[in-house]
């Protein structure tokens, strides 16, 4: 079974790559076209209006537990 240790996406508009480290930690990038929440505990991202493929890359980290 994998663990997530980090939670991050890299925005395909501005390029910041942003992270949310801990749960309830709500972090968008410097243009506002993406977000990611959630920390370790669950994965939850989203982007602005639009197609998703063009705003956000999922960059999360697993390991073996």
């Amino acid at each position: 079974m994998k663990k997530k240790i980090r939670n991050r996406a890299r925005c395909k508009k501005c390029g910041d790559v942003i992270e949310s480290k801990y749960r309830h930690d709500f972090v968008s990038c410097k243009c506002g076209a993406i977000f990611v929440d959630g920390g370790n505990a669950y994965f939850r991202g989203g982007w602005s209006l639009g197609d998703p493929n063009d705003r956000i890359e999922e960059l999360p980290e697993a390991k073996e537990k």
